[in-house]
């Protein structure tokens, strides 16, 4: 089985000029300030903006209210995202064919995703088809797009404390630990989140 590098990833990124690791023990957290220029970040949302499309969950739990956001499944052909793609793994260290496709999620007021793990529940419905052969998500990567007026949070569970998310700023995190929220508050955040590695190359839906 191919390996991904993820268990080096932490290492790696903690030598990067300028990132900051949470204080705590209880969870693998990075945030690296202006990650991204604002005409690249500009550029990302207006795509985000045309293509958006209601998120969804992989595995229901009857809760109509749990995700109310709007997602994009950004164009990989497009230029621009193949270039922030593969800047997210070379700062990573993980091979592009151990990530899923990048995604633009956008909050307008009063919208959010509630306490959530990124990884897949072995014993949820999906398991089957999306982890049998790539493998188990680990990390999750998020970059803020824009600055809104206020209210953007994104909550990792035992995190010391809350980014509000400032443009260009890339969030890392350990996927078996945290539990996150989303919410919004006043404005309109956009951010973008491929979640990466698999052991293998994924070829399906990106969730």
């Amino acid at each position: 089985m191919a390996p991904s590098g993820a268990d080096r990833t932490a290492e790696r990124l903690a030598l990067l000029p300028g990132i900051r690791r949470a204080p705590t023990s209880k969870l693998q957290q990075f945030m690296l300030a202006g990650f991204l220029d604002p005409a690249t970040c500009a550029g990302l949302m207006a795509q985000i903006d045309r293509d958006v499309r209601p998120s969804t969950i992989a595995d229901p739990n009857g809760d109509e209210a749990f995700r109310t956001s709007t997602t994009c499944d950004l164009d990989h052909r497009d230029p621009l995202v193949r270039a922030v793609n593969a800047r997210l793994h070379d700062i990573t260290g993980i091979p592009l064919d151990h990530g899923e496709p990048l995604q633009g999620q956008r909050y307008d007021v009063g919208q959010e995703f509630k306490a959530h793990t990124d990884y897949f529940d072995p014993h949820g419905a999906d398991w089957e088809t999306y982890c049998a052969v790539p493998g188990q998500r680990t990390w999750t990567l998020m970059v803020y797009l824009n600055q809104p007026a206020a209210g953007r949070k994104a909550e990792p569970r035992d995190a010391p404390s809350r980014d509000e998310g400032a443009q260009g700023p890339q969030i890392y995190h350990h996927q078996m630990v945290p539990r996150t929220r989303l919410a919004m508050g006043r404005g309109r955040a956009r951010l973008i989140r491929p979640t990466v590695p698999r052991r293998l190359p994924r070829h399906g839906p990106s969730l």
